[in-house]
């Protein structure tokens, strides 16, 4: 007679002390269920808003897309009675099932780039697709940023602020162009936070200062004073608050203060906080992504003195494309001798640079490539936003012509 284990006579015992306890009913067991996944769900933050206005929605709407946001613009009624927003920008379809509100209005909604969503997305069987958005459903699908569209949950008389505030001047920037204002905000360094799309490039020095769910940039104003030193590019220094002066400028979709000949000092926060002025700290933005290059993949006949431009959707940590960057020949290894800096690899000498206002790297070569031969560029794994969202690898292959 074989002798039980003890782990197994455990086992028997607790089999045993089972059969012997109630179960849960079914219908326990589920409403339990519902109950904790309601829990889990009411416990998910929600994404954060984002005020912003008309220029930076059409000038970045990869940024925006599918973002919940908060805008200002004057709304009118089009004779084919659709709504549209616009300001002296340009103009953009509003969707709102409420009415047909006009005037100068504040808009809360979601921005929607149809040509990143799929032509069979559940989000638009609510629409006709002809009659909405003047999409061809048998057509070809639009490309990114060729059509676009606020999806409005509210809808209210606007009315433009007594005061400058760093909100304010998100959404009325035409009312502060060109005048020099006084701005409190928290300290976001290099855009730490991803709040803004794009990064300025106006200078060594330039900043992010935001309150609650709007920001600007600050530029040609070092972040230093007598008592303080903050950092632009660590997390530590953002959640310091800072005062600061400068003449409010537009372009590129962003707003920004030009701090020349002005000072910063630190700053309280607000004693008393609404949800409107605490400070937060935004999810991080859509992971960077290859947008444009030059060549384009798989391009044929590209002359031997080219130089190759690749170009991103928001800006890149440049410390991070160190010995992540590979160009070589197909079939050469360029191994861990391919860094950013220049050195030689199988038959490829080149350099690269990275050019933050722009989101550009462009690889250039020391001598011209050779001819009938195919070129591969890779970034590897590791590659980072300033925010520190992940670049995906991504590889370029073209092939050269014979001169």
């Amino acid at each position: 007679m074989t002798r039980p284990t003890p782990s197994s006579a455990r086992e028997s015992q607790a089999s045993d002390r089972a059969a012997f306890q109630p179960s849960v009913p079914a219908s326990a067991a589920i409403a339990l269920l519902i109950v904790s996944l309601a829990l889990g769900a009411a416990a998910q933050p929600p994404a954060a808003r984002r005020a912003t206005n008309l220029a930076a929605l059409l000038a970045h709407p990869t940024f925006y897309h599918q973002r919940p946001l908060l805008i200002v613009g004057t709304l009118t009624l089009q004779p084919n009675g659709a709504l549209r927003m616009q300001d002296e920008t340009g103009s953009i379809l509003v969707l709102y099932k409420d009415g047909s509100p006009e005037g100068l209005s504040e808009i809360r909604g979601e921005f929607w780039d149809l040509g990143r969503m799929n032509h069979d997305d559940p989000r638009l069987t609510a629409y006709d697709l002809r009659t909405t958005f003047q999409i061809d459903p048998d057509g070809a699908w639009p490309r990114p940023g060729q059509v676009t569209a606020i999806v409005a949950s509210a809808i209210t008389q606007a009315t433009p602020p007594a005061a400058p505030s760093i909100r304010g001047l998100v959404l009325f920037p035409s009312r502060y162009l060109d005048q020099k204002v006084t701005l409190v905000g928290q300290f976001s360094g290099r855009n730490l936070l991803g709040d803004l799309p794009d990064a300025l490039g106006n200078s060594r020095y330039d900043f992010v200062v935001r309150s609650a769910d709007a920001a600007v940039w600050v530029s040609n104003l070092r972040p230093r004073g007598r008592d303080f030193d903050l950092s632009l590019d660590a997390r530590l220094d953002t959640g310091r608050w800072v005062q600061v002066s400068g003449v409010v400028r537009q372009s590129r979709g962003l707003v920004w203060l030009d701090g020349t000949e002005t000072t910063i000092t630190i700053a309280k926060a607000p004693a008393e906080t609404t949800a409107d002025a605490s400070p937060i700290r935004v999810p991080a933005g859509p992971p960077p992504e290859v947008v444009f290059s030059a060549p384009t993949a798989d391009e044929t006949d590209v002359v031997l003195s080219t130089s190759i431009r690749i170009q991103f959707s928001r800006d890149l940590n440049p410390a991070t494309l160190r010995n992540r960057v590979r160009v070589h020949y197909a079939g050469a290894n360029a191994g861990d001798r391919s860094i950013v800096d220049t050195v030689e690899v199988p038959a490829a000498d080149f350099t690269t640079q990275y050019t933050a206002a722009a989101r550009v790297l462009e690889i250039r070569f020391g001598k011209p490539l050779e001819p009938f031969r195919t070129m591969q560029i890779e970034l590897g794994d590791g590659i980072l936003g300033r925010d520190e969202q992940p670049l995906k690898p991504w590889m370029l292959t073209f092939a050269t012509g014979g001169s």
